[in-house]
């Protein structure tokens, strides 16, 4: 077997499919089930050794990190992750393992909870705020609410301490209620939060693969869904977050986009896939053993085989998959190698780039107003908390900063002319001196 090129990577793992109990509104992973017509929809023994042994084998790293969502994986009860870290001890070769596990929530109990702590699996809760917010879409198969069963399910992780960070999809409805979504995952102890903006299209008949929900490249008729946050209010809603943040819960509270954006301004690679310049190495593997180009992109032209036939470490590193990864630079429009904040946004999510830009060329990113409205916004506080970290300071200390900046820093020696404290590069007079 060649194992030549391996490199690191990360595989989203769906061992139960598409299959899940709650029947989300906006999921745009529901209809894959209709793509294995006739499947039992659970990722089998043989499927399950093949992918920890391979993952393993072909990660070039000291640790190997194994994540399992869906649909739902609960739904395939403890024994089976029990199985999981049998395999993965089996297999470890040395090397350290870690799980993290994204769920709903709903089927959680001690039994789980009791399973987490033990082998140390790191949670995802997917929560969209207060009750009335939540239940707006994430509703169960008999269109029911979900958010009482969820708020449970945080209870049990917390009595059994296991560490658990909290998923909110932003969508049209609760991209109104930033401050309301915010302080409520505080309140029911989420230290660490991701905000992930959900932007479908949806085809006016159906496609010929059964799916309604269409990729960036589809050239037919599709309309973007009613439940997809606008982009200037998935900006809106971050800059009302960022503001409650940046001057009370710096270092308490930590928000992933606030995080990838310092270590942009930084001058580090964006840790998060969207982001970074290129893609390509966050794959899907379906429960049959199918490796998909990325979680978003499952579909079969993005398929790049199946690892009962081929080893992972040549399905990674396809030429397929390797092109998948450099076109989100290379197709990248004029209009956004030209923006003052690209190196904090690089286009992000190519499954996001059908608009057009204003000169009229292809493949602007749906959400980049609302993109360039936060970092634009965010940029005098980032170059603020960068300064503080290349002089070994607490990023922390924005929080005093920011209140002088309110308060136009009146006790401090500036004059007109001088630079702005602020970081933005601009004379005093031109910037915060207005105030």
């Amino acid at each position: 077997m060649n194992m030549m090129n391996k490199k690191a990577f990360h595989i989203m793992a769906k061992p139960m499919g598409a299959i899940c109990n709650l029947d989300c509104t906006y999921c745009f992973y529901l209809e894959k089930e209709n793509l294995y017509p006739g499947s039992n929809f659970k990722m089998s023994e043989q499927v399950l050794k093949e992918f920890i042994k391979q993952k393993i084998e072909a990660n070039d790293t000291l640790g190997v990190n194994f994540a399992w969502q869906g649909g739902e994986p609960t739904l395939l009860g403890v024994e089976y992750f029990e199985k999981v870290v049998e395999l993965q001890k089996k297999y470890s070769n040395g090397k350290k393992i870690e799980n993290t596990f994204q769920t709903n929530g709903i089927l959680l109990d001690d039994k789980w909870c009791e399973f987490f702590n033990r082998n140390n699996f790191l949670i995802g809760l997917s929560i969209d705020g207060p009750k009335d917010l939540h239940d707006e879409y994430r509703v169960n198969k008999g269109g029911k609410p979900s958010f009482d069963q969820v708020v449970k399910g945080i209870k049990l992780l917390k009595k059994h301490e296991v560490e658990f960070n909290t998923l909110t999809v932003v969508h049209d409805y609760n991209s109104q209620y930033p401050l309301e979504v915010y302080n409520f995952l505080k309140e029911i102890g989420s230290g660490f939060m991701q905000f992930i903006p959900i932007v479908e299209r949806k085809a006016v008949s159906s496609t010929t693969d059964s799916l309604t929900l269409v990729s960036p490249g589809y050239k037919g008729n599709a309309k973007v869904t009613d439940w997809s946050v606008k982009s200037e209010e998935y900006g809106n809603f971050l800059i009302k977050i960022f503001d409650e943040w940046v001057r009370k819960d710096v270092g308490k509270y930590f928000v992933q986009i606030f995080d990838i954006a310092l270590e942009a301004w930084y001058g580090q690679e964006p840790g998060l896939c969207v982001f970074r310049e290129t893609c390509g190495d966050a794959m899907a593997i379906e429960h049959n053993g199918d490796l998909y180009s990325c979680d978003h992109y499952v579909y079969p032209e993005n398929k790049l085989g199946n690892i009962m036939e081929e080893h992972l470490s040549v399905l990674v590193n396809k030429p397929q998959q390797l092109k998948f990864g450099l076109d989100k630079r290379m197709e990248l429009p004029k209009y956004c190698l030209n923006c003052e904040v690209r190196f904090a946004c690089n286009g992000e999510c190519p499954k996001h780039r059908f608009i057009q830009t204003p000169d009229g060329e292809d493949g602007l990113n749906y959400l980049c107003a609302g993109y360039k409205k936060f970092f634009t916004y965010i940029d005098p506080y980032m170059k603020f908390m960068t300064n503080e970290l290349k002089h070994e300071r607490a990023p922390a200390n924005i929080m005093k900063w920011a209140k002088e900046k309110d308060a136009g820093f009146p006790k401090l020696n500036v004059g007109r002319n001088d630079f702005c404290p602020c970081g933005s590069g601009k004379k005093f007079k031109l910037c915060c001196g207005h105030i």
